[in-house]
């Protein structure tokens, strides 16, 4: 497998991770806002983490043009 087929399945793993936290921190909104936060908390972790992939994803691919 390439590069940008390792970064996309990363991609998916990561999107799937942060809807699943960011669920979360909805749910535990009401009943317990510390959780909510910590839930939010990785979800923007990981969503920098996505920014990061998204960048290397499009940087390998206009260099494989």
């Amino acid at each position: 497998m390439n590069r940008v087929h390792i970064i996309t399945d990363r991609q998916i793993k990561l999107k799937k991770r942060y809807k699943r936290l960011m669920e979360q921190a909805y749910n535990f909104r009401q009943s317990d806002a510390a959780l909510s936060d910590i839930s939010e908390f990785k979800a923007i972790k990981l969503l920098n983490k996505l920014n990061r992939l998204k960048y290397l994803s499009r940087e390998q691919q206009s260099s494989a043009l």
